[in-house]
């Protein structure tokens, strides 16, 4: 069997700065599409007598790019395996650099008619895929990086770039909306952000250029002797015929958890708006400060785990959703503190599983297919599950069956609680090679 190491990194703060910022970058672009939504559906999608029609088409697209992820995990991850974890993360970024330029320079509907949803179909495509190659490379580029009895830690840091990121949507959205009239907004504020991620993404490219590779391949199978054949690169393939079993627990631990993780970060806001009618300037407001406290508590959870264990904190989550999911939508009211208590509980809940997942799945796979068994896995998961979430409240909502939603959570934090009391407990354990 040929032998892949992780190499010990130069400089470990190196490193998570620059995954970090690559994910900044990253879950900017994503972020800031969910939540201008409503502002830019109409400029893509003829007008109807119902607002919620075009808010209905620009969540449909929404989901289309999480429908891209699966291939972008599958060949992130490849790239990775073969050919290193930083080649990988650059190409990411580009991606999404190149998707974000599109939105921000996409013309009308009114200028060019049905070609308008096609160059945002398009963009929303080079996102998703940018967006499963990047989660794949940079969860075992963190966990590869981390000394033994911290990959918890390091693990923590994918999600305080993605919170961060989120954060940063947030605060450019949050001024425009402050300092635009409604129609400027709606005809062409919303453009802004996008345009900011395209620069964004030309400076993670540059910073990801001092990242140290952290997967090196050996020179030749283990006790062969002089002139032996150097290692071989995994096939395309092989991560499934070998580990069929993790891969399947890699998609189960996080098709529901993603799904919670888009409601409870970004959407929440909207679907207080469809619901309660809530202030969505006010909304910006509570993520802004929900959000912080999240990005705050990933480190705090990430080493907890590294000293009681992984699945405590994931059945935390677990048990935590399937019995407060319904009361804390239900308690949703048209006040700034209902919200804001909603997010930051839901938030508490969801830092148990966001901190670790990485960890735990690194810890599943030996480093020649850790990426590849993670990124397709994973991805398939948020497309089925994860990113059809706005759009299924969205249409709950127009279908006046918005109460079911919260049912619709509960049943898959339960069914999610049954995978995480099978799991392994692995923090212990060292790192798969």
């Amino acid at each position: 069997m040929s032998v892949i190491t992780a190499a010990p990194p130069v400089s470990r703060a190196r490193q998570l700065a620059a995954a970090t910022v690559g994910n900044i970058v990253e879950w900017f672009d994503w972020y800031v599409y969910s939540m201008l939504a409503l502002y830019f559906s109409t400029q893509f999608f003829p007008k109807t007598g119902d607002p919620i029609v075009p808010l209905l088409s620009a969540m449909a697209i929404f989901a289309v790019g999480f429908f891209m992820r699966p291939l972008g995990g599958f060949l992130g991850g490849i790239v990775a395996d073969r050919f290193g974890r930083k080649k990988a993360l650059t190409t990411t970024v580009m991606l999404m650099g190149v998707g974000s330029l599109l939105v921000a320079i996409a013309p009308t509907y009114e200028q060019v008619g049905v070609l308008s949803p096609i160059v945002l179909v398009v963009a929303r495509l080079l996102q998703g895929l940018s967006t499963g190659g990047e989660f794949a490379a940079s969860s075992t580029f963190l966990v590869e990086s981390a000394p033994e009895g911290r990959r918890g830690f390091f693990s923590s840091f994918l999600y305080i770039g993605a919170t961060l990121g989120n954060l940063a949507a947030i605060g450019s959205v949050a001024l425009l909306v402050a300092g635009l009239p409604d129609e400027a907004m709606r005809e062409w504020g919303w453009r802004v952000p996008f345009a900011i991620g395209t620069l964004g993404a030309a400076a993670g490219l540059f910073i990801r250029r001092f990242a140290e590779e952290t997967l090196v391949a050996g020179d030749a199978e283990p006790g062969s002797g002089p002139g032996a054949a150097p290692a071989r690169k995994p096939s395309v393939f092989e991560f499934m015929r070998t580990h069929p079993k993790e891969c399947l627990l890699v998609f189960a631990i996080n098709a529901a958890p993603t799904l919670f993780f888009y409601v409870f970060t970004s959407y929440l806001p909207t679907y207080a708006h469809i619901t309660v009618g809530f202030d969505m300037k006010n909304g910006l407001l509570v993520g802004l400060i929900s959000l912080s406290y999240f990005a705050v508590l990933q480190p705090v959870m990430g080493i907890l785990s590294d000293r009681i264990g992984r699945k405590p904190l994931l059945l935390t989550f677990g048990l935590g959703f399937t019995l407060l999911t319904l009361p804390l939508l239900n308690s949703l009211q048209n006040s700034f503190v209902s919200l804001l208590v909603v997010q930051m509980a839901a938030l508490t809940l969801l830092a148990c599983y966001t901190s670790i997942t990485s960890a735990v799945m690194c810890e599943l796979f030996p480093a020649r297919i850790r990426a590849a068994g993670i990124g397709l896995p994973y991805a398939l998961g948020v497309a089925l599950v994860g990113g059809t979430g706005p759009y299924v409240a969205t249409w709950l909502a127009d279908a006046k069956m918005i109460d079911v939603f919260g049912w619709y959570l509960t049943i898959l934090a339960a069914i999610t609680t049954a995978v995480f009391l099978r799991l392994k407990e692995s923090y212990k354990t060292g790192l798969p090679q």
